[in-house]
């Protein structure tokens, strides 16, 4: 993988305060934002930039590692460890003084787990497993209304994912063997990707269900109606009961999100009511509410 220089990406130097890092990613994180940079795949790159740099130095450990080993720290750990068992087979007592003979102690491992080792040799070679890669994934709201495929980049490879429909803000969906090299003939790392889901102006969402607020006439309110409603499948017909109240509540099955990894299987949408008035009245219209308020009372 090439070095990355998440310092330079963010516009900082390596003596920068852990508080100023947290600053500088969050103006350029507004900045690149792809809410605020619609149908800009520059913008949407640099974004996914700033996030994993501000995920490697935001992190203390992950910064010291970065820091000491530049575009090796993520394989730190495994190399540290390989260093630790080479350190730790060198210090093991020697019992050939005791009676036992090199060959004979191999031989006698072999035969028990059944290690093919030559003769002479106790050099073993220590499997570890990649280093794991962090991403982040930015998505519109109306993004996971339904399944799709993405191509991501990571590293220095290009990724192709299926995102499934329903997905939630600050999900983790892991991708096996999509990390770093493994070591020695050890099994490749994976690959974690966050998503970030952004809010919607118009609904709400909790869980799989749905929130808005629509207004209906106070005539409609009154009398009663089928009334007309935009939902994120369509209009549909949704009945008004006489005399409804203001901020009476609805509930339309099935026409919230869709539920995670259930295919057909949907939340359902609440809509809250509130009674518009009618304005600028004619005198004939304000003689009619008069006599209707002289009835009631």
């Amino acid at each position: 993988m090439e070095f990355v220089d998440y310092y330079k990406i963010l516009g900082l130097d390596k003596n920068t305060k852990a508080a100023d890092i947290k600053n500088a990613y969050r103006k350029m994180a507004r900045k690149f934002h792809p809410d605020l940079n619609p149908n800009d795949e520059k913008a949407k790159e640099k974004f996914q930039q700033i996030n994993e740099a501000n995920e490697v130095l935001s992190d203390a450990e992950k910064r010291k590692k970065y820091d000491k080993f530049g575009k090796d720290w993520q394989h730190a750990d495994t190399n540290e460890n390989a260093e630790r068992q080479q350190r730790s087979s060198r210090n093991q007592p020697n019992y050939g003084s005791q009676g036992y003979n090199d060959n004979n102690f191999s031989d006698f491992f072999e035969s028990m787990f059944g290690q093919q080792q030559p003769r002479g040799s106790r050099q073993r070679t220590n499997q570890f497993k990649g280093q794991d890669f962090n991403a982040t994934l930015s998505l519109n709201f109306i993004d996971i209304f339904k399944s799709q495929k993405q191509i991501i980049d990571v590293g220095s490879k290009k990724i192709r994912i299926t995102i499934p429909a329903g997905i939630k803000n600050g999900q983790i969906i892991k991708i096996k063997g999509q990390g770093g090299e493994g070591i020695n003939g050890g099994p490749k790392g994976d690959l974690y990707i966050t998503f970030t889901i952004s809010e919607d102006s118009i609904y709400k969402r909790l869980g799989n269900d749905l929130y808005k607020t629509e207004e209906i006439s106070l005539y409609d309110a009154i009398l009663g109606k089928d009334v007309l409603f935009e939902t994120i499948n369509g209009k549909i017909k949704v009945p008004i009961k006489p005399e409804t109240q203001n901020d009476k509540k609805i509930k339309i099955k099935g026409k919230g999100l869709p539920l995670y990894k259930q295919e057909g299987v949907f939340g359902d949408l609440y809509i809250t009511l509130k009674i518009k008035n009618p304005e600028n009245l004619t005198e004939e219209e304000k003689k009619l509410f008069d006599e209707l308020s002289k009835l009631r009372n």
